[in-house]
């Protein structure tokens, strides 16, 4: 039941709040305008979050150059925002599913509540869950730190294309981690991302699992070229970003150890396999690749008699060694126990590099028909194209035997 109209403001407000909270349709809510003793304080957004089965409000102090962020159990939650609206903050801004709420404290300190009618809070709604669909903030500080935005967290226009590319990586994560076993959990998250170049979708992963699902996160970019991981380790250090590191390596140097989230984008020919690999013996519960390159399974491919009119065109047989090689990469990891999609990442419009393989592990084991039909559909493709050796499947047979796996 919605408050009195003729309460105190800030008591409606709070009160709004307090049913949002129990109706589970609170969004965020952001205090602004802030007028504090902390220079370098913005503002404050309190997300709704589950703490070891618990509802709480995760707070994320935005300043200048970091955020601070902090979990706290509901009463205390609501405490400190009451202390803190007005006070502090001179503008309150409750987003829930059902309207757009903000409270306003003039000068003297007098409190004003707005509260849009249903038919346009509505439309705010929907208008929210568009712009959703970008999962990053342009205000975040790693943005600038990285030269996607200016001083003014505006966009660089020169960077637009990587910057839908990040959102896109991001909300393809998002999904994955929904639908993994790491959902829900309040363990730390363990990334490894081979071949993290300048960091872009590094930084992101760390803001995304930190800042939007408010999980502590150990995210490991691994980049050959010295001059990017100092480049990228000089940033994280900058920003304070506790959890986020690079160091120098690829997918065959670097120890995996448990490993949650395995990331290899553009890994060259069967450096996608050593990757995909690495990820399965780590144990990873999400592992995301970009193939790049299909150089082994080429020059094996026999062409069947039906398809010979159409494979004789070179790039022809180059699109079809690429499915065959990322279809057997697919059904490999389909038979060691993970739920994969093959899709178009992004655009290519924005790079010729725009495959993905998602592969998300399942909550329990195949059972050992379905891991025989696919492994002997994996050897009746294999036939068809007359290939010896996928590289996956060679390093699969060495450490995880299909026939030794439990049912």
């Amino acid at each position: 039941m919605s408050p009195p109209a003729d309460t105190d403001p800030t008591e409606r407000f709070f009160a709004l709040l307090a049913e949002s909270l129990a109706a589970g349709t609170l969004a965020k809510l952001v205090l602004g305008k802030y007028h504090g003793p902390e220079p370098e304080l913005q503002r404050l957004t309190a997300r709704p979050v589950q703490l070891r089965g618990q509802p709480h409000l995760s707070f994320v102090y935005t300043h200048r150059t970091k955020d601070i962020t902090k979990n706290h159990p509901l009463d205390e939650a609501i405490a400190l925002l009451r202390g803190l609206a007005g006070p502090a903050f001179s503008h309150a801004h409750l987003l829930t599913t059902a309207e757009d709420v903000q409270l306003l404290f003039s000068r003297k300190g007098k409190p004003a509540l707005v509260r849009r009618p249903t038919a346009q809070a509505r439309e705010a709604a929907n208008t929210h869950d568009r712009e959703k669909h970008r999962f990053l903030d342009l205000q975040r500080p790693f943005l600038r730190e990285l030269g996607v935005t200016d001083a003014q967290h505006k966009l660089v226009p020169a960077m637009s294309r990587k910057w839908k590319q990040i959102n896109k990586f991001v909300e393809v994560l998002d999904h994955a981690f929904d639908g993994s076993p790491l959902a829900g959990g309040t363990a730390p998250v363990r990334v490894l991302d081979f071949g993290s170049g300048k960091g872009y979708l590094t930084f992101a992963v760390h803001d995304y699992l930190t800042h939007t699902r408010g999980r502590p996160a150990l995210v490991t970019g691994v980049e050959l070229r010295d001059d990017m991981v100092q480049l990228c380790e000089g940033a994280a250090r900058r920003l304070g970003l506790d959890g986020l590191h690079f160091q120098r390596g690829d997918v065959g140097s670097v120890e995996t150890g448990a490993t949650d989230v395995m990331i290899a984008l553009h890994a060259c020919d069967t450096a996608t396999d050593h990757a995909l690999h690495r990820g399965i013996t780590a144990g990873a519960s999400i592992i995301l690749s970009a193939p790049c390159c299909h150089k082994q399974i080429r020059p094996q491919m026999k062409s069947p008699s039906l398809l010979q009119p159409m494979l004789q065109h070179g790039i022809h047989l180059g699109q079809q060694a690429e499915m065959v090689t990322d279809s057997l990469r697919a059904l490999l990891l389909e038979a060691h126990g993970y739920a994969t999609q093959v899709f178009e990442f992004i655009s290519l419009e924005h790079t010729s590099k725009n495959k993905m393989i998602l592969a998300v592990k399942r909550a329990t084991p195949l059972p050992a028909a379905r891991r025989q039909a696919l492994r002997s559909q994996i050897a009746e493709i294999k036939a068809f194209y007359g290939i010896t050796e996928h590289c996956l499947e060679s390093l699969l047979d060495r450490t995880h035997p299909l026939e030794t796996e439990p049912a």
